[in-house]
């Protein structure tokens, strides 16, 4: 999933007595409308190659039957006879290339003491998109959203269409590094500018609709590798489409929030009047608000002056520090099991094809989010939801396997293991945006999201000892989510509350009491919400 996307996001509140940033925006352009659709329309697009990436590597080193070529007839592909009896190592391999022509396994043998390679690629590919978050955060923050955005699908295409010529497989990871980091800099980028147009609910509707793309990437992925059966010809396939989105740079505006916090009032001025008149607002409106905005953002600076935090404060209270790290434990856990699911999908059996196309369609179970967080509250979803895919999970490890074993109850059960884990990274967004306090909340969903993609990376290398028991991936794919909901029990309930400002607030905020959340729930959720996305 795309869970860095999200916490540039995180703080949609000013601090108390403060004026929203986005107040200079929203009063001249609405909190939507015809311009906002249609721009939130057009980033979208872009969410099909990230999904195709990131997804990749199920089609790209699917599951292959080898067999010695050395000793056709030895039940170890990995061993053959020699000439006088004795075993010996392989050295080359029959493959069957009844459903994939050509994988990354299948041109560079990454089987026997090679197979973990594969893994390793995907390791590499996640940390790539680490580093892209990263960098193309801090660029988009200096250089505006526009340009990195260009530059990051330009690089994602170019990457991609080199990745599927190389001959090396070195030269194969390091490309497929370069397409991860242009991919996880166009998802951050994207997305800020998509919420930064957006205001009042929309922000928060903008921020769940905004994985309904990648879902649906996720979906035609299946499509496109069910006729595109060699690795080379579908790396170019998923990676030729970016190139057409360079056409960003003249056809997406630069985000208009961030010309007034740089302090380029005329260009955001220009831009504010032409989007008024296409959302039918009074022009004549736009230069007295962005005079009101620069008044109120020198008084908040002056406000604010020394007034700062950084994510280690986090760690220095105990309920703080507790909330913290059981924060961290379920993003690691969400990250694990939602990639590691995806991955596993493809190697319980069945239609690869149809299990992966399954999978995009579950994707969009996280949806259920919403309902379940408004009407159960955030710390029961996220128990209930980490609950449920701990136990599809383990129950796989009592479905018989083996020659004649039907495949579809393992499938089933691993499904409902991808809903869980799906509802669980959507919830555990907004969970964490209220439990952690406004002067670090950045910061803190920064670090959490970093913990998402060390599960992210650990997961493969999880779904790859399939080969060796059939029992260990869903048994950790069970037990690790299990820990995770019984660390939510220790988290305070955010529904209806207030959210936590300062570093006080945040330590004592599961000592306030009920009727706290009370005078809090005519306005709590809303600002809860267009703070956590």
């Amino acid at each position: 999933m795309v869970e860095e996307e999200q916490r540039s996001a995180g703080d949609g509140r000013s601090p108390k007595g403060g004026q929203p940033d986005s107040d200079a925006v929203q009063a001249t352009i609405g909190d939507v409308g015809r311009w906002q659709v249609v721009v939130f329309l057009w980033i979208a697009l872009l969410k099909f190659p990230v999904a195709w990436n990131m997804m990749a590597i199920v089609f790209l080193a699917p599951p292959v039957e080898a067999r010695c070529q050395q000793d056709l007839n030895s039940s170890d592909h990995c061993m053959a006879r020699g000439p006088n009896g004795t075993e010996e190592r392989c050295t080359s391999w029959r493959y069957d290339r009844s459903v994939f022509t050509e994988t990354i396994v299948t041109e560079w043998d990454l089987v026997c003491s090679r197979y973990q390679l594969s893994n390793v690629a995907q390791m590499v590919f996640m940390f790539g998109i680490l580093t892209g978050n990263c960098l193309f955060g801090i660029a988009a923050d200096r250089y505006g959203r526009k340009a990195p955005l260009v530059v990051a699908m330009m690089l994602q295409s170019l990457a991609g269409v080199a990745a599927a010529m190389v001959p090396w497989f070195e030269a194969f990871i390091a490309l497929r590094f370069m397409v991860a980091f242009a991919t996880g800099g166009s998802m951050i980028t994207s997305f800020v500018l998509c919420v930064e147009i957006m205001g009042g609910k929309w922000r928060m509707i903008t921020a769940v609709l905004n994985h309904l793309p990648f879902c649906l990437g996720h979906m035609t992925l299946a499509l496109i590798a069910f006729y595109v059966r060699d690795w080379r010809t579908l790396q170019l396939v998923i990676s030729l489409p970016s190139l057409l989105l360079v056409s960003y740079w003249w056809t997406l505006p630069e985000s208009p929030r961030w010309l007034l916090t740089r302090g380029r009032e005329s260009e955001a001025i220009e831009i504010l009047e032409k989007v008024a008149k296409t959302n039918k607002m009074d022009a004549s409106q736009v230069l007295p608000a962005v005079k009101t905005f620069i008044a109120d953002k020198e008084k908040q600076q002056e406000s604010l002056g020394e007034n700062k935090a950084s994510v280690l404060d986090l760690f220095r209270t105990p309920n703080l520090r507790r909330t913290t790290l059981c924060l961290y434990f379920n993003w690691m856990v969400c990250g694990f099991c939602f990639y590691g699911l995806a991955q596993y999908m493809g190697q319980i059996g069945g239609n690869i094809f149809i299990n992966v196309f399954v999978n995009g369609t579950l994707e969009l179970s996280g949806l259920l989010c919403i309902y379940f967080m408004g009407k159960f509250g955030r710390r029961n979803t996220m128990v209930g939801s980490q609950m449920l895919a701990a136990v599809a999970c383990i129950l796989i490890t009592a479905v018989p396997r083996g020659p004649g074993a039907p495949e579809w109850p393992s499938v089933t059960l691993a499904a409902g293991g991808i809903v869980g884990a799906t509802i669980a990274f959507f919830a555990v967004y907004l969970f964490s945006g209220e439990l952690l306090p406004t002067v670090v909340r950045n910061a803190g969903m920064g670090s959490t999201s970093m913990c998402a993609r060390v599960g992210s990376m650990l997961a493969p290398f999880v779904s790859s000892l399939n080969h060796v028991s059939t029992y260990i991936p869903p048994l950790l794919f069970g037990c690790f989510p299990l820990v995770a909901a019984i660390l939510c029990l220790l988290l305070p309930e955010t529904t209806g509350r207030d959210l936590p400002d300062t570093l006080e607030e945040g330590e004592n905020f599961r000592r306030k009491q009920d009727g706290g959340a009370e005078r809090g729930r005519a306005n709590g959720n809303c600002a809860s919400e267009d703070s956590a996305m």
